[in-house]
């Protein structure tokens, strides 16, 4: 099993790392929110245990990009604050669990047993509609068997709609999924990015899989 850190304490980092390392997992470490965003968005992690106040990029800021492009990998919050809000935001955003500072290690281990018995069964790396199929670990798109390639942030609306499939999801929905600015993401870059996926998801295709819902936002049908 394969487990990223990302934690900006040294000591801390190194700390888990060490211990993780003797309990037989394979550990890397990333000491910023960017440099961990960056490792993570590979899918190559099991689990990844993630710091909030992390310099370049937060942590509630990473794992919302993640989501939003459709890594799966479970992810372990760790923070300093005790605040319900903060717990209640990591959850919302995607989060599996949350272990506040300072912990103790036995607590953190047990921890992470139990979300990766919980990720093979209930986590599957393929999401599938029709005969749409991604591969979220390996970020494979194919249709009828034939491979499909995306941008990163096509990836990200098309995960996200399949995740939601038989739901509407709005422009704003997918503008604090994907692109993680609800504020200042012009519709029409969504739009842009939804055509250019239609063109290359359900052009040549059938049926078609992508409905706009006039009004509200985008529909991934179930055939």
């Amino acid at each position: 099993m394969r487990i990223l850190v990302i934690e900006d304490e040294i000591k801390v980092a190194r700390f888990i790392e060490q211990g993780l390392r003797e309990e037989g997992f394979t550990v890397e470490t990333a000491l910023d929110g960017g440099a961990g965003l960056t490792k993570a968005l590979s899918g190559a992690f099991d689990l990844l245990i993630l710091d909030v106040m992390l310099p370049v990029k937060d942590g509630f800021s990473v794992l919302r990009e993640l989501r939003g492009a459709g890594v799966t990998s479970r992810v372990l919050m760790l923070t300093a604050r005790d605040g319900v809000g903060d717990r209640v935001h990591g959850l919302d955003l995607g989060a599996d669990d949350y272990l506040v500072k300072p912990f103790a290690f036995a607590e953190l281990l047990a921890r992470v047993r139990a979300l990766l018995r919980r990720g093979v069964s209930e986590e599957p790396g393929l999401l599938h509609v029709a005969d749409l199929q991604v591969d979220l670990r390996g970020r494979r798109v194919t249709r009828s068997g034939q491979l499909v390639t995306l941008s990163a942030k096509e990836f990200g609306v098309l995960a996200y709609l399949l995740r939601r499939a038989g739901h509407v999801v709005s422009r704003s929905e997918l503008a604090e999924q994907v692109w993680e600015d609800l504020q200042n993401t012009p519709s029409n870059v969504i739009e842009v990015t939804v055509y250019h996926l239609r063109e290359k998801i359900d052009r040549g295709f059938a049926p078609a899989l992508i409905q706009t819902v006039r009004g509200s936002g985008y529909l991934m049908q179930k055939p």
